[in-house]
């Protein structure tokens, strides 16, 4: 990692300041000690045993998906070498054996790589939400938990606006704007470790003869190191790399989103599917379109031509205009 990457914004953790400034930001802030009143912070600051069994008060048996990687990983989930599947696997547990057998891997020189992440609080820890609610207006957040021992989530992005707050251990987040994408060498779309795409370079330990753009990105790349209490900010779309230290970690996200009427990731694999291999002067051609009706500064005012009644799909979002899509294009699928 360059050891010259700039640092994130650290500001104090501030409601209002997050609704006026920070949610709206198209860079990540680092708030210090956000969550730091939390009773499952101060449950971890008398250690992981006493977490563990803090936890287990909202347990209610439901089994969670963890990933299980041998210790010659080093906590980094990825790829097999041959690209043919991952260097872990996957597996049901029921929270309490997982707390367990990281609470018995504790003093482990090298133990295997255990983490279940994205477990909705609500459905695995009824009680959680209330009991540490999130002292910034995130409407509509569902509190996701993540737990495991030292790890590294490789570079990836949210759709939504991520807010991250660290309950247990540390961890260093990497970041990358969006911008810096073709320096990235993105693996597969459509097979991935956990539903986004990931960056094939090891940010720890990039090899920049096969992936020699990288060096460009880490130009633009951004650090903020986060100690139990902090939280993030992290953009729509912005790369990041996750490095939990320690041997028991604990966080909890907010993935801020909005219904747009759909994934524009979908939109990308339909572009990729029509119009990446078309002749060259026809790209062209429609490469005006989607700036007139979808990249263009003025693309809303499009069809202001128009009567309202007869702009049908172009006309401004909503339910209604929603359903008219999907349905248009399940229609046009269907037809292939």
């Amino acid at each position: 990692m360059s050891a010259t990457a700039a640092r994130v914004d650290c500001v104090p953790g501030d409601p209002d300041r997050f609704a006026e400034e920070i949610a709206t930001s198209a860079r990540p802030v680092l708030m210090r000690g956000v969550v730091s009143d939390w009773p499952a912070i101060a449950a971890a600051a008398e250690g992981p045993r006493a977490l563990a069994e803090y936890i287990l008060r909202f347990d209610q048996g439901r089994p969670v998906d963890v990933f299980v990687g041998p210790p010659e990983i080093g906590g980094r989930f990825f790829y097999r070498d041959d690209m043919r599947g991952f260097n872990f696997r996957r597996e049901k547990a029921p929270l309490s054996a997982l707390l367990g057998e990281l609470i018995r891997l504790i003093d482990d020189p090298a133990p295997p790589a255990l983490y279940a992440g994205a477990a909705a609080a609500a459905d695995y820890l009824p009680g959680w939400v209330d009991a540490n609610p999130l002292p910034l207006p995130v409407a509509g957040a569902v509190p996701r938990i993540w737990i495991g021992n030292a790890s590294q989530v490789s570079t990836h992005y949210d759709m939504s606006g991520n807010v991250a707050c660290v309950v247990a251990g540390r961890r260093r987040f990497t970041l990358f704007p969006p911008d810096q994408i073709s320096n990235l060498y993105v693996g597969p779309l459509e097979t991935t470790m956990a539903g986004q795409p990931t960056s094939m370079v090891n940010v720890e330990d990039p090899d920049l003869e096969r992936y020699p753009r990288f060096a460009e990105a880490l130009k633009h790349a951004m650090v903020a190191d986060l100690e139990p209490g902090d939280a993030i900010f992290i953009p729509p779309l912005w790369w990041h790399n996750v490095r939990a230290s320690g041997p028991f970690n604990v966080l909890v996200n907010y993935w801020a989103g909005h219904d747009a009427g759909g994934s524009p990731f979908e939109a990308l694999i339909h572009a990729l599917m029509s119009v990446r291999d078309l002749p060259p002067a026809e790209k062209g051609a429609w490469r005006h379109w989607f700036e007139h009706y979808v990249f263009g500064d003025d693309a809303k005012h499009a069809v202001d031509h128009l009567p309202e009644h007869a702009r049908g799909v172009l006309g401004p979002a909503s339910p209604e205009r929603t359903d008219m899509m999907r349905g248009y294009l399940l229609r046009a699928l269907s037809r292939r």
